[in-house]
């Protein structure tokens, strides 16, 4: 298999792996094994009667849930398949005299960090700086193994689309402010703040009376037995709420833009399609996002809003490449 194929693969294979992610914190299964590499000691799940035992016996007062417990050891399976993906893909890059080398080294660091961060979010009780930082980790990795496919597999726009090229600093915009969107989502999801509004069109209330940026985005929280389920109050959850629906707000309205100006002004039909993916993607996130808080997050569609986060990255990974690209 070639690196194209093997990035492809690696490609959905990460996407798996953050939806898997998704999945796991919010079943509320982050804490489902309370050590790490293993599971109560072991690299199973105890189910037999004498393994139930041991594991009480090591972690007295924390109870076995297998479901939980299989959740978790489960994302940490598919993860470490993940680490040999790009460790392979780490070593061909080398071997290769063509291929990058710079990008698919910073690739493999990465994924190393990644594997401590998943260790620090189970040993330090899921503090939300980590869980946060682990899963921006996640999203960063997947852009840069899109980034490293495009330089592997040259990208030409047919006629070379200098009008769309004015769009770049715009483009570039427009991601940035999307990372930031996905940073304040992270914040939200790790302070379990996703339902400390449940009305529309901002909050329920005199919200804009009662916020807390300050205790809301301090990213030390003091000292807790554990920071499951939150240790922040009502209040400073809320304004973490709010400033994820006003960022979702401003996203919203520059990527819109963006799409509409590629498509209006750009000559090649690939940027074209694209600012079409792009705006669906952006209108299937903001129905998602609404979903989830007059349904009062269903997993499905707490998890469908992570993936499609992720997806919207790689799009706007694609276009900046595109636009700036050296001709």
């Amino acid at each position: 298999m070639g690196i194209q194929n093997l990035l492809r693969v690696t490609l959905v294979f990460t996407l798996c792996v953050i939806l898997m992610g998704a999945y796991t914190r919010l079943s509320d299964a982050g804490l489902g094994c309370p050590d790490w590499p293993g599971c109560y000691g072991m690299m199973k799940v105890p189910s037999q009667h004498s393994e139930l035992m041991q594991a009480q016996d090591a972690f007295p007062g924390q109870e076995v849930e297998p479901k939980k417990a299989w959740l978790e050891m489960i994302h940490r399976y598919i993860a470490g398949a993940l680490g040999l993906l790009v460790l392979i893909i780490f070593i061909l890059c080398l071997k290769k005299l063509d291929a990058p080398k710079k990008l698919p080294t910073f690739i493999a660091i990465l994924i190393l960090f990644q594997a401590a961060l998943g260790m620090w979010t189970v040993t330090m009780k899921l503090m939300p700086i980590v869980v946060m930082s682990h899963l921006i980790g996640g999203f960063a990795l997947i852009s840069l193994l899109l980034l490293l496919y495009l330089r592997t597999k040259p990208l030409r726009i047919p006629g070379g689309d200098f009008v769309a090229r004015r769009l770049a600093p715009l483009a570039l915009t427009g991601m940035g402010v999307l990372i930031l969107q996905i940073i304040l989502g992270g914040w939200t999801s790790s302070n379990y703040a996703a339902l400390a509004c449940t009305s529309l069109p901002i909050c329920e209330g005199n919200w804009y009376q009662n916020l807390q940026p300050a205790q809301a985005f301090n990213p030390f929280q003091g000292t807790h037995e554990t920071y499951e389920f939150g240790v922040l109050d009502y209040y400073s959850r809320m304004t973490i709420h709010v400033a994820h629906r006003f960022g979702a707000i401003l996203t919203t309205g520059i990527l819109l833009w963006l799409a509409y100006k590629l498509f209006t002004q750009s000559q090649s039909a690939l940027l074209k399609r694209a600012s079409l993916v792009l705006t669906g993607l952006v209108v299937l996130q903001v129905a998602l996002g609404i979903s989830n808080v007059v349904l009062h997050l269903p997993l499905g569609i707490a998890v469908s809003h992570n993936g499609g986060a992720a997806i919207l990255l790689l799009t706007l990974v694609f276009i900046n490449y595109a636009l700036w690209r050296k001709a």
